[in-house]
């Protein structure tokens, strides 16, 4: 080998080892690239159901959702949500819903869309049919509240007003101002 080939193996050696160098300090480290950002991470469920307790323990009522996630802002929002009193509560309705929201700060749970609650009655003459865009359930208490629209229909009649307060567990309904009805024989 010449001394003019060694000379040239050791200057590309050389800018080899110095592009690599300056390669290798230009590279941006795993921590400098992603800067550290607090995430949450809740879960979510598809088909969830989950199960409320009285004090004693035993089961009081059941949400039912297609999907249930669970915000930063310590909330779950349901969608496509049914809640249901066990039988043994005896207190026989059943509440539909689009949407649902259940906050850590509040026992109540937030409907919205096409908010039905039904109650089958000893026969199809007996059964009450409650319909708003709103209502906020309290399932511990049994008592539903709205201010907005609300239409109710019990058998062939029915009554349109604006608010209303429900005991589901008494059957009784309170219609706060605006009542319109159709009653017939």
């Amino acid at each position: 080998m010449s001394s003019r080939s060694i000379v040239l193996l050791v200057v590309l050696a050389v800018a080899a080892l110095g592009s690599w160098y300056l390669a290798s300090g230009n590279r941006d480290s795993d921590d400098d690239a992603i800067p550290y950002e607090s995430v949450h991470r809740g879960y979510y469920l598809k088909s969830a159901r989950i199960l409320g307790t009285s004090d004693n323990g035993s089961l009081l009522y059941e949400i039912e959702a297609d999907h249930a996630e669970q915000r930063a802002d310590r909330r779950i929002d349901f969608t496509d949500v049914r809640i249901r009193y066990s039988p043994e509560s005896e207190i026989p309705w059943t509440v539909y819903a689009d949407t649902a929201v259940l906050s850590e700060e509040s026992p109540n749970v937030i409907l919205r869309g096409h908010v039905r609650a039904t109650s089958s009655g000893d026969s199809d003459r007996d059964e009450t049919e409650i319909r708003t865009q709103y209502l906020e359930l309290d399932p511990e208490r049994s008592i539903a509240e709205t201010d907005e629209r609300v239409q109710i229909r019990v058998g062939a009649r029915s009554l349109t007003a604006t608010g209303m307060l429900a005991s589901l567990k008494e059957d009784r309904i309170e219609l706060k101002s605006n009542i319109r009805g159709k009653i017939a024989p």
